[in-house]
């Protein structure tokens, strides 16, 4: 349920019934396809942001492209440095 109210997937469900009341009884033109394509992208982009979170969330690695990545890599080189300290510890 916390997914469901984040910032970018209810800007896109709120875009898509504001441009279903506009494009209601308009006829379909370019515009019109040109509008719904753009708001299926940005639902996908919300939709995948919302993946990636959960990922994260559940210690999953993300993609290279995603904006999580560097965070999910400066925590591994992190954990791994704290593993190489204790380990240097362990042998003195």
């Amino acid at each position: 349920m916390r997914y469901l109210f984040s910032t970018g997937l209810f800007a896109a469900i709120s875009a898509g019934i504001s441009l279903l009341r506009g494009t209601r009884d308009a006829p379909i033109t370019w515009r019109a396809l040109l509008a719904w394509a753009s708001w299926a992208i940005t639902l996908a982009f919300a939709i995948g942001a919302v993946v990636d979170m959960r990922r994260d969330e559940r210690g999953v690695a993300v993609a290279v492209d995603s904006p999580l990545a560097p965070v999910q890599a400066k925590r591994a080189r992190k954990q791994a440095k704290l593993i190489e300290k204790t380990a240097k510890a362990t042998k003195r």
